[in-house]
C-alpha cells in the first residue's frame, strides 16, 4: 500500500563521495528537511564485518536494511524530505557481498525476500541524485574524514563498491535520476561549485514537476 507522501530527494553515492555535505547544502539553500544516514550499529556489526566478512555480512546487512526502511517510512511523512542514502540503494551492498561470497546464495535469497516485502510499502523518491566519483578520489576523501574502520579497508573493496554503484544507476528506472560527476568539485569550500550543485538539482526538480503536471 502506498502512502500519499513521497520523499523528494535522495542523495546517493559511494562511501566518502560527499553525500552528507551536499544534503546539508541543499537543506540550507532550498529549504528541505534533511534526514542524515541512519547508522544505528549498537552491536558494532560494521567493525566485525570488516574483520570477518563471511561471518558477519548477513547480520550487518539485515540490520542496516531494517534501520533504513524505518527511516524512509518516517521521511515519507515529512514535507520536502531530503535523505542521505536510502533503502533504495541497500541492494547494492548485498549484491556485492553475494558476488564476492561474503553472503551465501541462501542468505541473499532471505535478504532479498525481506527487502522486497519492505519495498512494497514505500514509494521511490521523486529525484535521485547520484554523485559519481573515481575510486582514488573517494579513498582520498575517506582518509581525510578519518574514520578508523574505513581507513583500514583495502582499495579493492572501495573499487568493487564503486563499480556496483555504477551498475545500479546505469539501469535506474524508479524515477528521475540526476548524475553528477564530483571528482573535481569542492562544494563545501568553493562557492561556484556549491551554486553549480544547487542549480543542477533545482533544474532536475523542475523537470520532475513538469512531468507530473503534464501527466
Amino acid at each position: 500500500m502506498y502512502t500519499e507522501n513521497r520523499v523528494k530527494i535522495v542523495v546517493d553515492g559511494v562511501t566518502g563521495v560527499g553525500k552528507s555535505s551536499l544534503v546539508r547544502i541543499i537543506s540550507e539553500e532550498m529549504g528541505f528537511r534533511p534526514f542524515d544516514e541512519m547508522f544505528d550499529d549498537e552491536y558494532r556489526l560494521l567493525h566485525k564485518f570488516f574483520h570477518d566478512r563471511e561471518k558477519w555480512a548477513f547480520a550487518m546487512q539485515v540490520n542496516f536494511m531494517t534501520n533504513r526502511i524505518n527511516q524512509y517510512k518516517q521521511a515519507m511523512k515529512v514535507c520536502k524530505a531530503l535523505m542521505d542514502r536510502s533503502i533504495f540503494s541497500d541492494r547494492i551492498f548485498a549484491l556485492m557481498y553475494l558476488n564476492h561470497k561474503y553472503l551465501s546464495p541462501e542468505e541473499y535469497a532471505v535478504y532479498n525476500n525481506l527487502l522486497n516485502a519492505f519495498l512494497d510499502h514505500v514509494r521511490p523518491p521523486q529525484l535521485l541524485v547520484y554523485l559519481r566519483v573515481n575510486t582514488d578520489e573517494a579513498i582520498r576523501r575517506i582518509h581525510r574524514r578519518g574514520r578508523p574502520d574505513e581507513i583500514e579497508v583495502e582499495r579493492e573493496y572501495w573499487d568493487m563498491l564503486n563499480q556496483f554503484y555504477e551498475n545500479n544507476y546505469h539501469d535506474y528506472q524508479l524515477g528521475q535520476l540526476l548524475v553528477l560527476n564530483v571528482d573535481h568539485l569542492d562544494y563545501v569550500h568553493r562557492e561556484n561549485d556549491r551554486q553549480f550543485m544547487v542549480e543542477e538539482i533545482t533544474r532536475a526538480l523542475n523537470t520532475v514537476v513538469g512531468k507530473a503536471n503534464s501527466s
